[in-house]
């Protein structure tokens, strides 16, 4: 028989059935938010896999189209790879789980989260970080939780908690926070310029709601949780560790350590290595060890460095960011190009500009978005970090990134009103050695705005760390960490925003939980460095956005038609829209509601069909001056096709002042000549005269 839970969570009921399904998992719980269903489990291997060397923690967030009453498209009727939406979401759940568990804990563990049903009120994210931390909690997985996930949102100045699905898209903040019993363990935001003190309230007021959410859970686990099981420890022994230090003394690693290039660093560490695979050669299980136990001697060392003497390995004070540089146009030929430079962590940044029918095509569970007019991508390639592994596309974090910098700069981009235009911008990581999801959104910005692109303001990132003690109150929060300080420190706080406020977060952190004060002062820190690289860096390079797309972008041309014409423009099988396109070899699209955007590189194409379009959609009157391609001739007239799909006819009469006797004489197929409009003829057919147009006139459109 399974047990049944139930709570109000933001007016809305969260039921959780235990034991009802998936019994073969280590842990399962069957989540209902509203009527958004899903089943979250939890599985370890019995031990660990052979020479494994990390925790092989795996998080799947699986959509199903069946969620919301839907069949796959294509030609391929099932769910493929998981799609970005999926893999974004399953981060967000991982981060805030993988410090929660052991750190000398090898076994493999598969967190799975199915989405079976999808209530447009109750966004599935929730359950399913929610179901996540329920199932290894009452599983015998060794984990210490329970943790929780609220979602805040910010609409006329007031907090939702997790918003539906429409409110998110009118939300001003749309905010992820994970806790634990005393800390915030995890923080995700995209934000329309919220300020610093706004956002910390909106971060605890999560924190409030993420405590009640752990009280239910504790009824819970305590109710249907197993016990833990035993496990094989990989942690190093105590006299590898001390043999180690005997025989590099603390002050040579010191040495090895303390340099700002990265390369160095490395060097040092491997002549250390060498020497003691030489000396350790007779001793096989001392140099199985060899690798963690080198890895917990420069960690030991550099965190001793920071939080004991305030000295990080380059040199630098806490608070000061690494030699910046901004630079435009180094690419030519593109729509837009801008590099950012803050150490050895560099990037280029690539915008392209296309027509809106360019816009990528979404189909997953979020009804509310179906195609998305802003794209980033980011580039992690192995020459940036002087390895030689080959490319296999995007992983999970070159998606993370990319989505972070997209959305840091979403709420400064112009409206397709104002620009019409689907924007993808290429962040290519040239050098890395830490911050380099900021660094492109600095590069972005730069590239933006070099693009000719009228965002609202610059956006810039920057990125804090963290060392702590063994007491609350011991830490030291570090402005601008490079990769060592990221690799061997507590947290990787990335802010980025304009001079008024924040638009994005992200927070990764390896120990159980922030306190306030140092999620304030990360805060404060980040301001101060994203308004220096602003004010200092970008804005001396360009201060504002071009006046205009450069000459290799296309334009475009926007003309508003009566809805009612659109399938005049298209004709009969999209024959007439692709006669114009053919003979002016633009490309044009058309909105619902008649906004015609016609897009090309040369002006005198796009012209010539912006001049199509109207003269199909206008209605015809005496006295209008066209211009007319003769395409048949008959005894009493001749036909002329003066629009893609119209025509008229000048009957022979028409042709000239004088009397002719065949119109042949006059004209032939193929000839181009002025008309003006004589209205319709008794038959319905649009009549025009030769003979009669004003000497000089001009087509009237």
């Amino acid at each position: 028989m399974y047990k049944s839970y139930s709570m109000e969570l933001a007016g809305r009921t969260l039921r959780i059935d235990i034991d009802r399904v998936a019994k073969q998992a280590n842990g399962a719980a069957l989540m209902f938010y509203g009527d958004t269903t899903v089943l979250s489990t939890a599985t370890a291997s019995e031990k660990p896999r052979e020479g494994i060397d990390f925790f092989p923690l795996s998080v799947e967030y699986e959509e199903k189209m069946y969620a919301v009453g839907k069949i796959p498209g294509g030609f391929n009727k099932r769910e493929g790879k998981a799609s970005e939406h999926s893999v974004l979401t399953s981060r967000v759940i991982d981060r805030p789980m993988r410090p929660l568990f052991p750190k000398d804990y090898r076994n493999d563990v598969t967190l799975n989260n199915l989405v079976m049903s999808v209530d447009t009120e109750c966004n599935p994210e929730i359950p399913a970080m929610l179901g996540s931390a329920l199932s290894v909690c009452i599983s015998d997985i060794p984990f210490d939780g329970p943790c929780a996930a609220t979602q805040v949102g910010l609409i006329g100045g007031e907090f939702v908690i997790n918003p539906s699905l429409s409110q998110k898209d009118i939300s001003d903040l749309q905010l992820t926070v994970a806790s634990t019993r005393e800390k915030v363990i995890m923080i995700e935001a995209g934000a329309n310029e919220v300020p610093e003190e706004r956002m910390i309230e909106a971060i605890y007021k999560a924190h409030e709601v993420n405590q009640e959410i752990i009280a239910f859970f504790d009824k819970i686990i305590a109710e249907t949780g197993k016990p833990k099981h035993e496990y094989e420890s990989y942690a190093v022994p105590q006299e590898v560790v001390a043999a180690l230090e005997e025989l590099v003394p603390s002050d040579e690693m010191e040495k090895a350590v303390f340099t700002d290039e990265k390369q160095v660093r490395e060097a040092n560490i491997r002549a250390i290595r060498e020497r003691v695979e030489e000396t350790w050669a007779e001793n096989e299980e001392w140099l199985s060890y060899l690798g963690d136990a080198l890895y917990q001697y420069q960690k030991k060392t550099v965190r001793k460095m920071i939080l004991k003497d305030h000295k990080r390995p380059d040199g630098r004070e806490i608070t000061q960011i690494r030699p910046l540089a901004a630079e435009i146009d180094i690419v030519p030929r593109v729509h837009g190009s801008g590099m950012f430079t803050r150490g050895q962590t560099q990037i280029c940044t690539i915008t392209t500009l296309a027509p809106l029918a360019d816009a990528q095509r979404i189909d997953g569970l979020d009804e509310m978005e179906t195609s998305k007019r802003y794209m980033h991508h980011y580039n992690f390639p192995s020459y940036s970090v002087g390895e030689t592994r080959p490319s296999r596309g995007p992983g999970r974090r070159e998606i993370g990134h990319g989505a972070l910098a997209e959305k840091a700069l979403l709420p400064v981009l112009p409206s397709e009103e104002e620009f019409p235009y689907a924007i993808r911008t290429v962040s290519e990581t040239f050098e890395s050695n830490g911050s380099t999801s900021q660094a492109s959104i600095c590069g972005s910005t730069l590239s933006l705005m070099a693009a000719g692109v009228p965002i609202k303001k610059p956006v810039a990132g920057i990125s804090t760390g963290l060392v702590t003690g063994d007491t609350d109150d011991d830490y030291v929060v570090l402005t601008d960490i490079q990769g060592l300080e990221d690799f061997f420190g507590d947290m990787d706080f990335k802010v980025a925003g304009t001079h008024d406020g924040i638009t994005a977060i992200q927070m990764d952190i390896k120990i159980h939980g922030l306190t306030r004060s140092i999620v304030e002062e990360a805060i404060r820190r980040t301001k101060e460095a994203r308004e220096y690289i602003l004010r200092e860096i970008m804005e001396p390079c360009i201060a504002k956005p071009r006046e205009s797309v450069g000459p290799y972008a296309p334009k475009i041309i926007q003309i508003q038609i009566d809805p009612q014409k659109i399938g005049d423009v298209v004709g009969q099988r999209g024959k007439t829209i692709n006669q114009i396109i053919d003979e002016t070899g633009v490309k044009i699209d058309i909105s619902d509601d008649g906004a015609v955007s016609i897009c090309g590189t040369d002006q005198a194409g796009m012209d010539k069909a912006a001049e199509m379009v109207k003269i199909i959609t206008t209605d015809f009157e005496s006295g209008q001056i066209f211009v007319g391609k003769v395409v048949s001739i008959k005894e009493f007239g001749a036909f002329l096709e003066f629009a893609p799909g119209k025509e008229g006819m000048v009957h022979i009469s028409k042709m000239s002042k004088g009397r002719i006797n065949r119109v042949e004489d006059v004209l032939t197929l193929g000839d181009k000549v002025t008309v003006i409009c004589l209205g319709k003829d008794r038959m319905g057919r649009i009549s025009f005269s030769m003979k009669d147009v004003p000497a000089g006139a001009k087509p009237s459109i």
